[in-house]
């Protein structure tokens, strides 16, 4: 029987004027991924569609191969989570994957974003749509190694012995 192949999606938004902004941070790090492993070891999947729209990208995959990368206003910049079956905490393409999906039993990579004070309601969609000052994508690039590293040892390990290397 041939082992099952992990599918990580990297959520954001299409088009060139959302590169380097905040919500594509997902779509970010699984490139970042692909560009090292090549599709070896799980297939990447860059979503053509706005990040309320994600669920589009994940139909047919099965949530216990999937791997959701994205950003999270609720962890402080420069920090990741992973977590197993939870629910969106209010992330909108992450509540289309599991509408889609019709459960939350996949994991996901939380990839903090969060500033210092943050964003009031209404500036909420500015913030994530900008894109990362320079001390805030030197942030992102540090915790960079670590990511790779979790996704690698999710593929290989499971997400279990991830959880408890990282979500320290």
């Amino acid at each position: 029987m041939a082992t099952p192949i992990y599918n990580i999606v990297g959520l954001g938004n299409p088009g060139p004027e959302y590169e380097g902004t905040r919500h594509n941070t997902g779509k970010f790090f699984a490139a970042l991924f692909a560009k090292k492993y090549d599709g070896k070891r799980a297939k990447i999947v860059i979503p053509d569609v706005f990040m309320n729209q994600s669920g589009k990208a994940v139909k047919g995959i099965p949530a216990k191969w999937l791997i959701l990368l994205h950003d999270d206003i609720d962890l402080p910049l420069g920090r990741f989570k992973i977590v197993f079956d939870r629910g969106s905490g209010g992330h909108k393409g992450v509540e289309s994957v599991i509408r889609a999906l019709g459960t939350e039993k996949f994991i996901r990579i939380r990839i903090g974003i969060a500033p210092k004070r943050k964003p009031g309601h209404r500036e909420l969609l500015k913030f994530l749509i900008a894109k990362f000052k320079p001390s805030e994508a030197a942030a992102i690039k540090k915790i960079s190694k670590k990511i790779i590293e979790a996704l690698e040892t999710i593929v290989t390990e499971g997400h279990e012995k991830a959880m408890s290397l990282y979500n320290k």
